[in-house]
């Protein structure tokens, strides 16, 4: 049954920034697809809110509150799977983000943040990850979860966008470097609604102005985020790797861009 290649039973994954929205979304979809779980971010209620839900789904969580915007404690979370539950299958490299600003504000420490926070962790839970996937399991899935801002050009983006574009090449020079047995995919998002975009949520006129310019007239949710990461982690999504896969509303442009005005 064509069902049956999208399940993940048996399998364990790693989501960073799994306490709310997109990584919450993942984390849970993964468990109902068969999963289990280490979902890691700063907030330990949020979390657990997480965990009850995988729980209820028959499946395992294993709670880590860290700040992810280390390096180094992300690398951690590889190991953490292994002795959790014996084995790693997959990584979500979900946590990042950067505060909005015009190019003439963004420092060069600004830009460099963004790089390490986007870039930096996702890389140390790669390289942490796949020898613990081959070791345990014979191979495994990395998902990278970057952006349509890494392809589009919009004012108020530079360290944002700069970081989730190279984000996608870094998923694709990762894919080179570790097939057949490792795949390396990523998922762009567009305007999807989470917390981020509470005030567009809570501003009707701005939040229609957004959807007016997106081809399918309407902002994204999670669980549609979450369908797409649950094919590339499972036998369904087997013979991709080194793509993006684009899960956008059909946009081609941005729907949002920051007021700044022309110099």
């Amino acid at each position: 049954m064509i069902l049956d290649s999208f399940r993940l039973d048996g399998k364990v994954a790693v989501i960073t920034g799994a306490g709310r929205g997109i990584g919450a979304a993942i984390a849970l979809a993964f468990a109902q697809a068969g999963a289990d779980v280490v979902i890691a971010a700063r907030t330990r209620g949020q979390l657990e809110s997480v965990a009850e839900q995988v729980r209820a789904t028959g499946r395992h969580a294993h709670v880590v509150e860290a700040d992810l915007s280390d390096p180094e404690t992300v690398a951690e979370l590889a190991a953490t799977a292994v002795a959790e539950f014996g084995r790693l299958d997959i990584a979500v490299n979900n946590v990042g983000g950067t505060v909005p600003d015009a190019l003439l504000n963004t420092s060069t420490a600004n830009l460099i943040g963004a790089f390490v926070f986007n870039i930096g962790t996702a890389h140390a839970l790669t390289s942490a990850a796949v020898p613990l996937m081959l070791a345990h399991s014979g191979g495994g899935a990395i998902i990278n979860i970057t952006s349509a801002v890494g392809r589009m050009a919009g004012r108020g983006f530079i360290a944002y966008g700069t970081a989730k574009g190279a984000l996608a090449h870094y998923t694709r020079l990762a894919a080179a470097d570790l097939c057949p047995r490792i795949r390396v995919n990523g998922i762009a998002p567009g305007a999807i609604l989470t917390s981020s975009l509470d005030v567009v949520a809570a501003n009707d006129e701005l939040r229609t102005a957004m959807e007016r310019v997106t081809p399918l007239r309407r902002l994204g949710d999670p669980a549609e985020i979450a369908a797409a990461a649950v094919y590339l982690a499972s036998p369904a999504g087997a013979y991709m790797t080194g793509k993006i896969l684009e899960v956008d509303g059909g946009l081609t442009f941005p729907n949002m861009e920051l007021p700044l005005p022309d110099l």
